[in-house]
């Protein structure tokens, strides 16, 4: 089969004829239709995050965000059959045994495999993935607009969930990226008023097509001083990968406000102790999402209630691709597509 492979850290990724995965006996077979292009395989491509970069498995095909259909099952497999359409996500397999997943949260599972990290992912014609965590996709969503889900849906919405953010409350949402503008629509589906916070009229103006009731230009704004002029923000969610941008979303919050980390700046972030205390802000991170969270996004993204904006590429293009995250000039999601 066609595959884009990454063999060497800081080098452009290769396509090659590789062999065809096998399904074991709990695994299916998926002939990919779309698989995103996530900034996270920007840094695995580049051997960013050191500690991170010693899980990576080499030869690798990187890939992460996953939708196809089912052309080959294992023996044991019986809740899915062929010509299922399913995705595959950042969390490959958990263990279903350790405190994190017995608590629910599968994603901090410290057995995880992670797809296109320690498996080979879905910049490839097929990938093979355990049937107990693939999903399937609602028929209403086509996998091109599905993929994208996988990984910048399902982690955003979880930040999102977990802080507990009420309708009629404020959101500012730093970066409308490929998570951001994801970002800005389940802000408007939770019924909260949302800013939306980048350096690019471009990617402004789609916040405000997506119904951003504020769009704040951060290179020609005193963005801490709007937000303070509307009372602050409740939560800030940033997804910019710029540690400006933490900064800016820490001043701007209300006291008891929430700081959700989504974006991974290369360098640390630090606040003043004693602001954080006079305030009572609460730093949240949050990553990917269970397949929980995962179900709760395609069922509103079946609904209509969440879009992503998404370009298809063919395989070929992968190095293009991860090169035009590298400039920042991906105001939605790239997805590539094997067919």
């Amino acid at each position: 089969m066609k595959a884009v492979v990454l063999r060497e850290f800081k080098k452009p990724l290769a396509v090659e004829e590789v062999g065809q995965p096998q399904p074991g006996t709990d695994e299916v077979l998926i002939r990919v239709e779309a698989c995103g292009v996530c900034h996270s395989d920007v840094h695995v491509a580049d051997g960013d995050w050191a500690q991170f970069a010693k899980i990576v498995k080499t030869p690798l095909i990187p890939g992460h965000e996953i939708a196809g259909v089912v052309v080959e099952k294992g023996a044991a497999v019986q809740d899915l059959q062929i010509g299922d359409r399913v995705g595959v996500p950042w969390i490959h397999w958990t263990c279903g045994e350790c405190e994190f997943c017995r608590e629910g949260n599968e994603n901090l599972c410290r057995r995880q495999k992670i797809t296109g990290v320690t498996v080979d992912g879905g910049y490839a014609e097929f990938v093979k993935a355990p049937a107990s965590h693939v999903l399937t996709i609602p028929d209403s969503l086509s996998s091109i607009q599905a993929a994208p889900f996988f990984c910048a849906g399902v982690t955003v919405y979880r930040a999102l969930k977990r802080a507990n953010i009420l309708p009629g409350q404020r959101l500012a949402v730093f970066g409308i990226g490929g998570l951001g503008h994801l970002g800005v629509q389940f802000g408007q589906a939770l019924g909260v008023e949302v800013a939306a916070i980048d350096i690019s009229e471009e990617k402004l103006a789609l916040a405000r097509s997506l119904g951003a009731s504020a769009t704040l230009n951060a290179a020609t704004t005193n963005v801490i001083k709007e937000l303070r002029d509307r009372g602050g923000v409740h939560v800030a969610l940033v997804t910019s990968a710029a540690r400006a941008s933490y900064d800016t979303a820490f001043y701007g919050l209300r006291p008891t406000g929430t700081l959700l980390v989504v974006g991974l700046p290369a360098d640390p972030i630090c606040f003043p102790p004693i602001l954080m205390a006079a305030g009572e802000v609460r730093i949240q991170a949050s990553t990917v999402g269970t397949r929980q969270d995962l179900r709760e996004v395609l069922v509103m993204a079946a609904a209509g209630k969440v879009r992503c904006q998404v370009a298809a590429r063919p395989l070929a293009d992968a190095n293009e691709a991860l090169n035009q995250l590298r400039r920042g000039q991906v105001s939605g999601r790239l997805v590539l597509a094997p067919t």
